[in-house]
């Protein structure tokens, strides 16, 4: 009876610092997030623009800008990771 006991009483003091290390996980997934949507929604709107002016040789080139954005999102989720595995 005395293991779950210990068990509980050694999760409720190390809790404050997992907590912390989650919450700031989520801040950098979601300012990723959000960064990368604002990115995306300039050079998609570029793309479609300079695609539409030039035709679809420039899309291939837009396209890489765009997946550049897109890598945001991505150091945001690797950040989060590394919080997590931390807690």
């Amino acid at each position: 009876m005395a293991a779950p006991v210990a068990a509980a009483t050694a999760a409720s003091t190390t809790s404050g610092a997992g907590g912390a290390a989650l919450y700031a996980a989520a801040i950098a997934v979601a300012g990723g997030c959000i960064g990368a949507a604002i990115a995306i929604a300039y050079t998609g709107s570029a793309a479609l623009a300079a695609m539409s002016g030039t035709g679809p040789r420039s899309l291939a080139r837009a396209m890489v800008v765009v997946g550049l954005a897109e890598g945001i999102a991505i150091y945001g989720l690797i950040i989060a990771i590394i919080l997590i595995g931390k807690a």
